[in-house]
């Protein structure tokens, strides 16, 4: 399987245009669906048969501290060899298609329109050395080349490993999150409205944490983002 860098950070790094490089890169490490793997052109998202059947959000969930959140797709068995591809290091072309559909999310509902810097999710610079890179950030990127809105990376960081929260209680969560996020050049935010991005939001509890630390920091709006939204549990 191919790595993150044979369409991510090689496409996005220099001057040459995205999709010639996209192009030229087909030739030698075949684009493929990021669900059932089979070879697609140089510029599609998926195959037409995944397409068709993933499962667009269109429910309403809010986030403590934020105002507003945005999904494009249910997290469920349709969609979730795309994220395992993001988050076992090897990527393919799981960063393009998901956020090419984040991206017109964004345009639909006008939070595009109210952003202006896009921070990706910070993961724990040991947890990032070890899998390649960080996830949120190619989403990130990606945001960043569609929308015409910078992506910085650095402004917030994570200070310590965590354990996975949708393992935990609530109260476990915000013990798990408490301290852990810093703001780097918190300048950069004041009076800004920002974009939070991540793969997937599940209680919202990360985003909500970073979402404060924003606005403590001075950001005027924070509005949250995630490519997939897990169903609500009854």
């Amino acid at each position: 399987m191919k790595k993150c860098s044979d369409f991510g950070a090689f496409a996005l790094g220099d001057d040459m245009d995205y999709f010639t490089k996209r192009n030229i890169l087909h030739f030698f490490f075949p684009n493929r669906c990021p669900v059932c793997r089979e070879v697609i052109h140089s510029n599609e998202k998926f195959c037409e048969k995944c397409y068709s059947e993933l499962n667009h959000y269109s429910g309403e969930f809010e986030i403590e501290n934020s105002d507003s959140f945005t999904a494009p797709l249910v997290y469920d068995e349709k969609v979730n060899q795309a994220i395992f591809l993001l988050k076992d290091g090897i990527c393919g072309n799981s960063d393009y298609a998901l956020g090419e559909l984040l991206a017109q999310k964004l345009k639909e509902n006008g939070i595009s329109k109210k952003t202006d810097i896009i921070i990706p999710v910070p993961m724990y610079s040991y947890d990032e050395k070890r899998r390649g890179y960080n996830q949120s950030v190619l989403i990130g990127k990606q945001l960043e080349r569609i929308l015409g809105i910078k992506c910085d990376s650095k402004i917030v960081v994570k200070t310590r490993s965590t354990v996975e929260q949708k393992t935990l209680s609530k109260r476990e969560r915000h013990e798990n999150l408490k301290g852990v996020f810093r703001i780097d050049n918190p300048e950069k935010i004041k009076g800004k409205r920002v974009l939070i991005v991540d793969d997937i939001c599940t209680t919202g509890s990360t985003l909500s944490e970073i979402a404060d630390l924003l606005k403590e920091n001075g950001a005027e709006e924070v509005h949250c983002a995630a490519c997939c939204k897990t169903e609500k549990k009854e």
